[in-house]
């Protein structure tokens, strides 16, 4: 995935119910849409709690379906590019996984069980997280994200699956936490970022959602006649209040947030595509079993 390939771009949703934390989410879409912070990342299915990672989708369509969005909900939608490049190991072409071979062959037997493990393991992990599911539920995927992400001979960035909530060609993917950095928007030190999500008129509330960025004035020529400021040693400065190094994120960053694709989505209803099965009903009479 990434630059010069078919998949360069994700979709992120969240939920928001109230308008303080929406308007916060719009003005700094690359904080709030993004990756969580680690003190910030609650469990999922493929992270334990405390570690940050990105969760995506391949159109709007699915981000949205994937959230879960109550009626009434607003969701804010953002794409995502992909600036560098990534692997991600594509869940579905293990469900397509098929060994052939002579029963001759003394290794079939253990080919053929890594085969059908393969199988299982993809139905696992794109299996539907449901509200009532045990949390201890989540630990194996969990486990087999990290070993993915951190012990695998080959190194992996991220999982591609289908994306359950949507059905169809939709797909869903996780990035690891190592691919899961967005690039901080290029905001100019001393702006102010103000949001809103409408305006009142004689006819009641209209919904419009706008961010503005009020800018610092650029700083006047210094006159001739007037004495320079003294210009603060930030290097110095830096070296005698070094950072934790915990406190900094080494990561590359893996994502670059596209502000003017930023949409959000208040929900009105929704539908649900079902197999339809009649349950059928008898009665019979007793009978006493005979031992044989």
């Amino acid at each position: 995935a990434g630059p010069g390939t078919d998949f360069h771009t994700l979709y992120r949703a969240r939920v928001f119910q109230s308008d303080d934390k929406l308007e916060a989410a719009i003005g700094r879409p690359d904080i709030h849409l993004g990756s969580p912070p680690a003190a910030l990342a609650a469990a999922g299915w493929m992270n334990a709690r405390g570690i940050s990672v990105f969760y995506g989708a391949n159109n709007q369509k699915a981000a949205i379906a994937e959230v879960r969005p109550p009626v009434g909900g607003q969701i804010a939608v953002a794409q995502f590019e992909i600036i560098r490049k990534l692997r991600l190991l594509d869940l579905t072409a293990l469900s397509d996984v098929r060994l052939t071979g002579s029963l001759s062959d003394f290794g079939l037997a253990g080919r053929m069980e890594t085969a059908v493990f393969l199988r299982l393991l993809s139905e696992r992990i794109m299996r539907p997280v449901m509200p009532d599911d045990d949390p201890f539920e989540c630990l194996a995927t969990q486990a087999i994200a990290d070993f993915l992400a951190t012990e695998a001979s080959v190194p992996i960035d991220g999982i591609i699956f289908p994306s359950v909530q949507a059905g169809g060609d939709n797909l869903y993917a996780v990035l690891f936490h190592k691919a899961a950095r967005v690039e901080a928007l290029n905001v100019p030190e001393g702006t102010a970022i103000s949001a809103s999500t409408g305006y009142w008129t004689e006819d009641g509330w209209v919904e419009d959602y706008e961010v503005v960025e009020k800018v610092a004035p650029l700083q006047k020529d210094v006159h001739e006649n007037e004495q320079e400021p003294e210009r603060l040693d930030f290097t110095a400065i830096v070296k005698a209040m070094p950072l934790d190094p915990r406190d900094v994120d080494w990561r590359e960053a893996s994502l670059r947030i596209v502000p003017e694709s930023i949409e959000v989505h208040r929900v009105k209803h929704t539908e649900f595509a079902t197999d339809r099965f009649t349950v059928k009903r008898h009665r019979r009479e007793k009978r006493d079993s005979i031992d044989l």
